[in-house]
């Protein structure tokens, strides 16, 4: 767990016995390519921190259509944020891109962790702040930018997703069909 460790130290000053501490909280998980963490329908207990591997969450729209609106690659967060808080059902399912290990973080662990470490109650709300922010942008890329746009800042901003992900994943992230993102990537090559 160094690699949590060095992620942490970015935001907070931990201690190595409150490190070891505050990992008493969490619980470790492998999972699978393709291996659901949460499902849609229910109720969202936990988030989910990568330590190696990628995640995506997703909805299924109108349509019976996976959309991907988010992707958690290492020292990244995910979860349905919104269920998670008010430990309702949720809208999306949370999935493994890749094998990955995984934190897992229940809401009441969390709240037990905030009273126990303090602290951390500062680093999630730089990690929220950062994420909400980044939402942010991607919506208004989303009003902006055409089509042929939002792929390119996407390739260029985050080369190593274009590298990893499925080209289907990365045109469900994008709201396109694979069809139309080969296109794209055909006539941008010209």
């Amino acid at each position: 767990m160094d690699h949590f460790k060095t992620h942490l130290d970015k935001f907070i000053t931990l201690s190595e016995e409150d490190f070891s501490s505050m990992m008493s909280y969490f619980k470790t998980i492998e999972v699978k390519k393709k291996q659901n963490l949460m499902i849609g329908g229910e109720t969202c207990r936990s988030i989910y921190f990568v330590v190696s591997g990628c995640l995506r969450k997703f909805f299924i729209n109108g349509k019976g259509i996976e959309q991907t609106t988010e992707f958690a690659i290492e020292n990244w967060w995910i979860t349905d944020t919104f269920a998670f808080e008010r430990q309702i059902a949720s809208e999306f399912t949370v999935q493994a891109v890749e094998k990955s290990l995984v934190l897992v973080l229940d809401h009441h662990s969390q709240q037990l962790l905030f009273e126990r470490h303090p602290q951390l109650e500062r680093y999630f709300r730089m990690v929220y702040q950062r994420a909400y922010a980044a939402s942010e942008r991607r919506i208004r890329y989303l009003y902006e930018f055409s089509r042929e746009e939002l792929y390119q800042h996407f390739s260029t901003k985050y080369p190593w997703f274009i590298q990893r992900i499925p080209q289907y994943l990365i045109a469900s992230f994008l709201g396109f069909t694979p069809e139309y993102l080969s296109e794209i990537r055909a006539k941008l090559k010209l």
